[in-house]
């Protein structure tokens, strides 16, 4: 598999540079890929967790139900991410996770992660770095959920996805292509989807966004940021001061 083809191979090395070996290694993880379509359930809140998968191509979420029918989606994950990370310590599965559109996964068991820890130091403190980086997404979200307005909320959301997608794609520049439906926009930001279209309507007459379909436009990207009161030292992602100490 060439690096181009190679999302994960992409996503790590926005953190630090990779050796050969490192490159290798990250490219054993996307063996025997399977395509996925829109829609499929990756696994379910409580299935056995003995396996990770990378996302080579697609997006996917992962989700809560609760009692009275209502869902929390409570992750978006994007080409090149490794998917149930956080399920590393624990048998069963904490969440569902479902493809939001069709992609590629390649599965691995947790055994081989653990090679990739005895092998490569530099590896190792990348997927300790998308860890955390996971665990202050999820802290950044309880925030925007309990405590911003639905216009706070869903400006923050539009340029934490712009930087994300910004991280394995540099020619983005304040467009990009964003494939959730009105439902799961509104079970990101709880909200309901009457609102969270009403929410939209009034950012693009304040000039900050514009949505044609899944296509969003952010003309002033600090503007936006600054609506959403967005700080974005939780998505700090060099590493490699972790390195030198580890060297």
């Amino acid at each position: 598999m060439s690096e181009d083809q190679s999302c994960i191979l992409h996503h790590f090395s926005h953190y630090c540079s990779l050796s050969s070996a490192d490159k290798a290694l990250l490219a054993s993880l996307e063996e025997s890929p399977t395509d996925i379509t829109a829609g499929s359930l990756l696994w379910e809140l409580g299935d056995p967790a003995g396996e990770f998968c990378t996302l080579k191509s697609g997006w996917a979420y992962s989700y809560r139900h609760l009692e009275n029918g209502d869902r929390q989606i409570l992750e978006i994950y994007l080409p090149g991410d490794i998917i149930g990370l956080r399920e590393f310590a624990f048998s069963q599965r904490l969440e569902s996770v479902r493809m939001i559109t069709d992609g590629v996964i390649c599965h691995f068991p947790h055994k081989r992660l653990l090679e990739v820890f005895r092998q490569s130091v530099p590896l190792t403190s990348v997927v300790f770095a998308i860890t955390s980086r996971h665990q202050a997404l999820l802290t950044e979200r309880l925030v925007t959920l309990a405590r911003r307005s639905a216009r706070q909320k869903t400006a923050h959301f539009l340029y934490e996805m712009y930087l994300r997608l910004r991280q394995t794609n540099s020619h983005t520049d304040g467009q990009f292509r964003l494939p959730l439906s009105q439902e799961q926009l509104a079970d990101i930001l709880g909200l309901s989807p009457v609102h969270v279209s009403r929410t939209f309507s009034l950012l693009s007459e304040e000039g900050l966004v514009f949505r044609d379909r899944h296509n969003v436009t952010i003309p002033d990207l600090q503007a936006l940021a600054a609506v959403g009161e967005f700080d974005d030292c939780y998505l700090n992602d060099d590493v490699r001061p972790l390195l030198e100490l580890s060297a």
